[in-house]
Formats: C-alpha cells, structure tokens, sequence
C-alpha cells in the first residue's frame, strides 16, 4: 500500500460501484446484461432497417442511424467492464483502461449533445419548410454535420481527458462509482483542480447549454409553425414527425444535466449512480423503442426487410 501511495499515477483503479450493496449486484447483474442485449439489438436493427430500405434514406434516418451506431459504442464503452466488476468480488479496471474509458465515454457523450441539436434543426426543416426541405438538407450538408457532431465530440474529450489525465493522483485510486469519469477523476487529484474545473464548465456551456438552446430554439418555432395548422391531419403529421426526438431529448438532456452541471468536487451519491446507470444502459435502449413503436415508417420497412429475406431464404431453399 505504501509504494502506491508514493506515485502519482496508480496501476489500477478500485471501482465502487455497488459493492456497498452486494445483495443488489446478480439482480443488476442480470438487469444491465438484459438491457444491453436489447440495446445492442434494437440499435443493430435500426441501423440495418434504414441501410436496407430505400424509404429510409433521407436526413432523419441518416441521423437516427448515427444515433444508433453512437449509442452502441457508448454502452460498449462502459458495460462490458460493469458486468465483470457486478460479477465477482473484483473491482478493479487499469489505468490504461480507465482512461479509455473516460476518453470514449466523454467523446461520444459529446457527440449526442451536438447530434440531437442537429436532429432537431432537421426536424424544423421538415415542417417549417417543408417545400425546400429536400434542397435544405442535401447529402453534403447532413454529411457535414454529422461529421462536424462527431468531430466537435472528439475535440472536447481529447482537451479535457488530457488535462484530467495529467492530474497526479498521488495514489487515490479508488472511485465511488462504477465507470471512470472525468468530474470523478478530477475529485481523486491531490492538487488544485481549479482550471480544469473551468475548462470542464465551458465545454459543458458549449457541448450542453448551447445545443440544448439550439433544440429549445427549434422547436419553439416548430410549435409556432403548429398552431397555425388548421386540420387535425396536420396536427397528427408534426406530432410524428417530432415525438420520438423531443422523449429522446428529455430522456438524455435531463439526465445529463443532473450529472454534469454541478461542481466537480461534489461527493457520488447513490442517487448519482441511479441516474448514471440511467443515462448509460437504460436510455440507448429505450432510444430504438421510442424510433420504431412511435414510427409507423419504420415498423412498416422492418416488416418488409423481415418479409423479404424469409421470401428469397425460402426461394432459396425451395430452388
């Protein structure tokens, strides 16, 4: 224990997590591997539904299979570990692996803040200029964006991940939490952690407050442009085509704030972990669920992707 005390940066990190609760971890065990094979799943589907089928190559489903694919790799990010550390009586992740850890998660929790922004500009489009939306949002520019959301994400998290990592630690390993994370990393530095605590606020200004801003901006038109609908068939039209992203945004916005928007040095609390393990398993699994049971065009090209491969399968072994 003493030669760890005396270095800066230690071997490994003792994750927490629910250890203070042991009888709660095989029931959290089986809960998070159920939730993350539906996740996996249910994002998979989305991803190869919108590839496959011809109706669903526009702006919308461009986004919503960015959206898939990110929150696949953000649960994978995190999940794999949790489950073998809610398994057995060990606790630990490495040093390397926790900084990789912190880094994905960060970048991609990043790049879904920027991304729904411009989930939602795409949904002004739609209905507040529905006669140029096609020249609006062209190939190029959803390209573009979709890029600038993961490129803006990867930015971030390569700024505030470094100068996290160059915190020494002077031997504090051991995380009340079950993920690494960079506010939770910054509370185990053994020196003054005041301008990464600035540079934490301000990118969560920009990579937070500012797209939240942005949805808020757009969708305060979009209802504008609603209340001027007259017929109830237009009314339905805009809540479909907006529904699934304004749950998603709440889902996401309001469990991110909670844990982001606060001073770093503020102590977990199991409230604090409830909310993580919200936000990490449980909302990109509920993110395929609200896109497909909510959007009668996805069920019905799901159907027809289903009814056309058990059509040319059984051609195939009738031949």
């Amino acid at each position: 224990m003493m030669e760890i005390a005396n270095v800066s940066f230690p071997e490994v990190f003792i994750l927490l997590g629910f250890s203070e609760r042991p009888s709660l971890e095989p029931i959290l065990f089986i809960f998070v591997l159920g939730i993350y094979v539906v996740s996996v799943l249910g994002n998979g589907v989305i991803i190869v539904v919108s590839c496959m089928d011809v109706h669903l190559h526009t702006p919308m489903y461009f986004f919503l299979v960015n959206l898939s694919f990110l929150d696949i790799s953000f649960t994978t990010s995190i999940v794999p570990q949790l489950l073998v550390n809610l398994w057995g009586p060990q606790k630990t992740i490495s040093y390397g692996g926790c900084v990789i850890q912190f880094y994905i998660s960060h970048w991609l929790g990043a790049t879904e803040c920027v991304l729904l922004a411009v989930m939602s500009y795409d949904r002004y489009a739609a209905i507040c200029r529905p006669l140029h939306y096609t020249v609006i949002m062209h190939p190029k520019l959803c390209c573009s964006l979709a890029f600038a959301s993961w490129l803006g994400g990867l930015t971030t998290s390569m700024v505030g991940s470094t100068l996290t990592m160059l915190l020494p630690l002077c031997g504090n390993n051991r995380i009340d939490h079950f993920f690494c994370e960079m506010p939770l990393i910054m509370q185990l530095a053994c020196v003054d952690t005041s301008f990464n605590e600035v540079e934490m606020y301000v990118a969560s200004f920009i990579f937070v407050v500012l797209p939240l801003g942005l949805i808020l901006v757009s969708y305060s038109r979009i209802a504008w442009a609603v209340l001027t609908i007259r017929s109830a068939e237009g009314w339905r039209k805009a809540f479909n085509t907006c529904s699934s992203h304004v749950a998603v945004v709440t889902l996401f916005y309001g469990s991110i704030i909670f844990m982001y928007l606060q001073p770093a040095k503020r102590n977990s609390h199991e409230e604090g972990k409830l909310v993580a393990l919200f936000y990490t398993v449980v909302t990109p699994m509920l993110n395929p669920l609200i896109y497909t049971l909510r959007n009668k065009t996805v069920k019905k090209a799901l159907r027809h992707t289903v009814l056309q491969n058990c059509g040319s399968g059984g051609t195939r072994g009738d031949i």
